[in-house]
């Protein structure tokens, strides 16, 4: 079994390839496809996909992460399903027999609510931010953090005295999503990601 990811930034690349390995069987062969920006993923993908359909293995299943961001979630998803529709390649939404090749699934609004999802990880990273954040009503749902969920989670952060200049996301990701728990992340786009690999893996 192959699992070709396709993400947009090095951030969800370094953070997918903790957790990935936790939901998948261990023979598992993973490809992760960092695009270096949304935009490039959007751009790439139509020929990516087409032409990996020309030539796919009934073993090999592809799997498309972005970052909603402003956008509107059902244009976004609409606009991945119908790529891979183009290229010949049978999505999970597009089927009902079990039977795909390719699942798309959006982060809400972006990775960084998936930290704040499990936030016991995100204390073992960072000892001095409490897991019991999870209950103050900012953070309550992961998936609804206003402002920007990496700028919330760049502001807790250096409330509590890490990183005085930017964030480095890349770091962030990898520290954070060593100390993930797939089982127990409370974001909703997470699961639902969760699931979806499980699904293409199974």
């Amino acid at each position: 079994m192959m699992l070709q990811v396709h993400v947009e930034e090095p951030s969800a690349e370094n953070a997918l390839r903790v957790i990935l390995p936790l939901l998948m069987p261990e023979e598992t062969y993973l490809e992760v496809i960092n695009h270096q920006s949304k935009d490039r993923l959007l751009r790439n993908l139509p020929n990516r996909l087409q032409a990996l359909a020309t030539w796919i293995p009934p073993d090999m299943k592809v799997l498309v992460l972005v970052d909603r961001d402003g956008d509107d979630c059902h244009q976004l998803k609409a606009e991945l399903e119908g790529i891979a529709t183009a290229a010949g390649l049978v999505t999970k939404t597009s089927t009902t027999t079990g039977n795909f090749h390719l699942a798309n699934r959006l982060a809400i609004e972006e990775l960084e609510a998936w930290f704040f999802g499990d936030t016991e990880a995100l204390h073992l990273a960072y000892p001095r931010i409490s897991e019991t954040i999870r209950h103050q009503r900012k953070y309550r749902d992961p998936d609804a953090i206003t402002g920007g969920t990496w700028e919330s989670l760049e502001r807790l952060l250096k409330h509590h005295g890490y990183y005085s200049d930017r964030m480095p996301k890349i770091e962030v990701a990898r520290n954070i999503s060593t100390h993930m728990d797939p089982a127990r992340n409370r974001s909703r786009s997470f699961q639902v990601f969760r699931n979806a690999v499980i699904d293409l893996t199974s």
